[in-house]
């Protein structure tokens, strides 16, 4: 009885598979043929932008940083350099001292995002460092210093786009984030 029970199961479970695979087959040999023919990928539209970070005081530009990035239209693409610079939060109960470690650097994201027929340029920038002279000087912790410029901005190739500036709190000088946008091909 067990053995015909086993059989009988047995029997059952590939009857159902035949016929789920059967009807599998069917679906997809209609779906090719009443389909429609599948669209174009669009091609692959490949960029370089190049970034500038201006210090301008009074007028004049007195130094300037440059980062490029190659960024594929659609996609977003980051340069991060930087340091992970360790600062005390507390002692464990007078044993050891506790750090945490923070990004201290520069950052830039941007993608270039379909905008009906043209594209938006999407960039977030966040440009940090230490100040160690007001450390040794006050006996406290260094401080940081954090500039945040973003933008979003219609693509424009071959010229530089302004993508914005900061006054700095503490001086004179005036940051700005400008991006000349190249297409590779």
């Amino acid at each position: 009885m067990r053995k015909t029970i086993a059989v009988l199961i047995t029997v059952m479970t590939v009857g159902v598979l035949f016929l789920s695979s059967s009807a599998l087959a069917q679906d997809e040999s209609k779906g090719t043929s009443s389909a429609q023919p599948a669209k174009p990928k669009p091609p692959v539209e490949p960029y370089r932008l190049d970034f500038s970070l201006n210090e301008v005081m009074d007028g004049k530009i007195l130094n300037t940083r440059h980062y490029s990035l190659e960024l594929t239209a659609g996609e977003s693409n980051e340069i991060k350099i930087g340091t992970r610079v360790p600062v005390a939060t507390g002692t464990d109960h007078g044993a050891s001292t506790q750090f945490q470690y923070i990004d201290i650097g520069t950052n830039i994201w941007a993608e270039l995002r379909g905008h009906g027929d043209e594209w938006l340029l999407v960039v977030r920038s966040e440009i940090s460092n230490m100040d160690t002279e007001s450390g040794e000087r006050t006996g406290f912790a260094p401080i940081i210093r954090q500039i945040k410029i973003s933008g979003d901005t219609l693509l424009v190739v071959g010229k530089p786009l302004l993508i914005g500036s900061v006054d700095d709190p503490n001086s004179k000088r005036q940051f700005q984030l400008e991006v000349t946008v190249t297409k590779l091909r």
